[in-house]
């Protein structure tokens, strides 16, 4: 009985740690030819208490957001109104957490808009 219940210990601190690090691990900042790109049309722009750029799309229920955008220097009222209404193209990274499991909410790690780039966190 008592290896069986030390065995129980040992694998729930496992499955712990593990979940832990799916959890807690970086969005990894990745090569602009790694990630996945998409065209959208901007229907709203808002921000939260952590600062970051949230971006809403036409025919998607997704979220796109720029981590910390606002103390990157990004001007939300700027971005309102250059993009609401107009399509982008956002690329982000391929990655998967537990927090987000259904990838509601992807991670955005370039913004572009007629032919300028407006955010750009990619590996050189």
């Amino acid at each position: 009985m008592k290896k069986f219940a030390r065995y129980l210990l040992i694998t729930c601190c496992a499955v712990f740690f593990i979940t832990a690090i799916l959890i807690f691990r970086p969005v990894p900042i990745v090569y602009e030819s790694k990630a996945i790109a998409e065209r959208r049309t901007v229907s709203e722009i808002y921000s939260n208490p952590g600062n970051d750029i949230i971006f809403r799309m036409e025919d998607t229920p997704r979220r796109f957001y720029i981590n910390r955008g606002l103390e990157n220097g990004l001007d939300l009222d700027e971005l309102k109104e250059k993009l609401i209404g107009n399509a982008i193209v956002v690329k982000y990274p391929k990655y998967w957490t537990p927090l987000d499991w259904n990838n509601s909410v992807r991670h955005i790690s370039k913004v572009e808009f007629d032919g300028e780039v407006l955010f750009n966190e990619f590996k050189r």
